[in-house]
């Protein structure tokens, strides 16, 4: 799969209703768009393992165990507790390869596993630390991917809310903690973490492209344009990053004034 292929697929995909958003197949894209040179059956195969696993466990076990039991027992998927900033945690087909990565990563094979086999999963955007939502006959329930799709109780909830900050009377508000996101967001919030790290390190090209792939998965959104141009800006791209700027401006009025000033500013630079 070459990066124009991986982009068709990104595109498609952010033409997609929220219900209907093919997840794997748009984070095995991403995974292809940032390096084409590896072979996208890997995850896909994971998938297929997972889906056999669960399938089997549900026979006979409760839905939030047999989950977890077959990703992290089973497919030994599990948080990389050691080397947690390296950018493969954030890479669907380097989780696959070497089973471990961050939260939300693991995530996208859980929520993908779950739903081919019949459970109602979804992503959590929980702060600082992605979770997921089982329904169960006994209500809803989270599960940390990241810790061996273990269940979080409504106590440790509360806690891990107000160590991200979060008020005493929000963190107390369990439909809110638990309120569940689209599968576009999921991946959304994946490529944030890999943009963000890329920024911070200055890796500006890889900045971009996890900018540039959020951007063709939520087309209506302008903010991506925004991080695309300061990517581009840090690798002297100036007439690109005028080019997102005014990609920006025509998304969203209210970005106008912001990618205006950045214009000018940019403009100055070029002369």
């Amino acid at each position: 799969m070459t990066r124009e292929e991986a982009e068709h697929i990104l595109i498609e995909a952010g033409k997609a209703d929220d219900d209907a958003f093919p997840l794997l197949e748009a984070a095995v894209a991403c995974s292809m768009h940032e390096d084409p040179t590896r072979d996208p059956l890997l995850a896909h195969d994971l998938g297929a393992a997972g889906v056999e696993r669960l399938t089997e466990r549900l026979k006979g076990e409760s839905a939030e165990e047999a989950l977890a039991e077959a990703m992290a027992g089973d497919l030994s998927l599990a948080g990389d507790l050691f080397t947690y900033e390296h950018p493969d945690n954030a890479d669907i087909i380097a989780v696959a390869e070497r089973r471990k990565g961050l939260p939300v990563a693991l995530g996208v094979y859980y929520l993908h596993v779950a739903r081919k086999c019949g459970l109602t999963v979804r992503g959590v955007d929980f702060p600082g630390h992605f979770l997921l939502r089982i329904e169960t006959d006994e209500g809803p329930l989270a599960l940390d991917p990241f810790s061996q799709g273990r269940v979080v109780l409504p106590s440790e909830l509360t806690r891990r809310a107000l160590h991200a900050g979060l008020t005493p009377d929000v963190a107390d508000r369990l439909d809110r903690l638990m309120a569940p996101v689209s599968d576009r967001a999921v991946l959304i919030r994946l490529q944030n973490n890999i943009f963000a790290r890329a920024q911070n390190v200055r890796a500006y090209g890889r900045a971009e492209r996890a900018a540039l792939r959020r951007a063709l998965i939520n087309p209506g959104d302008h903010h991506p344009w925004l991080d695309v141009a300061a990517a581009r800006e840090g690798q002297g791209a100036l007439a690109g990053a005028l080019e997102a700027l005014a990609k920006a401006s025509a998304l969203d009025g209210g970005a106008a004034l912001a990618a205006r000033a950045q214009r000018e500013r940019m403009r100055l630079k070029l002369n």
